[in-house]
């Protein structure tokens, strides 16, 4: 029998598997989770010939590299990096056919923060509620890769996609947040939501999954206090302590007590997945549809 499966040789700063997540278990505490770049994985397994909620692997900055114990499809795609086979450079955003038993290595990202790495038939762990998913906050899903872990693969039921190198947007120079304002945002004064809107912010180092931290000015509160813990959802821009104000990702808290001042576009959120530390941030307030 062919041994679908990948050995993991190098899993890098933080490599995860990733598909479409878990939504709609809130209420159990339980975050939604899945892909930052969602159009980046949808694209790597279109490329391979998978359906679109077939589960990737999700690298971060310094890539990872894997040896597949039969023939298979790869691409990879988001942060755009170098790419070889045996030491042999292959494309980016193409389908790339790996021989058994070859290392697929993964380089750094030249630009951009997340890279999504699919392979025909998919990453196979076992599931939970539903999704393949590593939730970082829960713990839910399959640990963060390690040296010598194996990942089964599911068949390969599609044909891999016939282009030479797939479009794909570029990782932001200037990460553009749209918003409008939040359920709390009474919370925090008329000039602070002018300053979120007008002044200039930009990603702190201490963003992940969770959370896409700034760095930049505070902003003042109207009441003192804190709130009764209350949900939350993707993209909601909360006011902690510092003032510095957090975009919540995909394994973002159900449930939070510091006031929601704005929230941000769900289509916008892709691009806070490629953002480096440093990038300058800014929030564009826009109507509710």
């Amino acid at each position: 029998m062919t041994d679908r499966a990948l050995a993991v040789v190098r899993p890098g700063a933080l490599t995860t598997v990733q598909d479409l997540g878990r939504p709609g278990h809130a209420h159990l505490g339980v975050p939604r989770s899945g892909a930052l770049d969602t159009p980046a994985a949808a694209l790597v397994n279109r490329l391979v010939g998978n359906p679109r909620e077939a589960a990737v692997l999700e690298t971060t900055l310094d890539g990872c590299a894997v040896r597949p114990r039969s023939a298979v499809t790869v691409a990879v795609g988001g942060a755009p990096c170098r790419v070889t086979v045996d030491g042999h450079p292959v494309a980016w955003g193409a389908p790339v056919r790996v021989p058994a038993g070859a290392v697929l290595d993964v380089g750094a990202a030249v630009s951009g923060v997340r890279g999504y790495v699919a392979v025909s038939g998919g990453i196979a762990v076992e599931p939970v509620l539903g999704s393949r998913a590593t939730d970082l906050l829960s713990g839910l899903g399959p640990p963060p890769l390690t040296v010598d872990a194996v990942l089964p693969l599911g068949p390969a039921t599609g044909r891999h996609a016939r282009v030479d190198v797939a479009p794909q947007p570029g990782p932001p120079a200037e990460l553009v947040l749209r918003v409008t304002p939040g359920p709390r945002a009474d919370w925090c004064t008329a000039d602070a939501l002018r300053t979120l809107t007008t002044r200039a912010y930009r990603v702190s180092s201490a963003s992940n999954r969770i959370g896409l931290r700034t760095e930049g000015p505070a902003l003042e509160r109207a009441r003192p206090g804190e709130l009764p813990s209350e949900g939350l959802v993707l993209g909601a821009v909360q006011v902690p302590p510092d003032g510095r104000p957090v975009v919540f990702l995909a394994d973002h808290p159900t449930t939070g007590g510091y006031p929601v001042i704005a929230v941000v576009r769900t289509a916008d959120l892709p691009a806070a997945a490629q953002a480096r530390p440093g990038t300058p941030v800014r929030f564009l307030a826009v109507r509710r549809r």
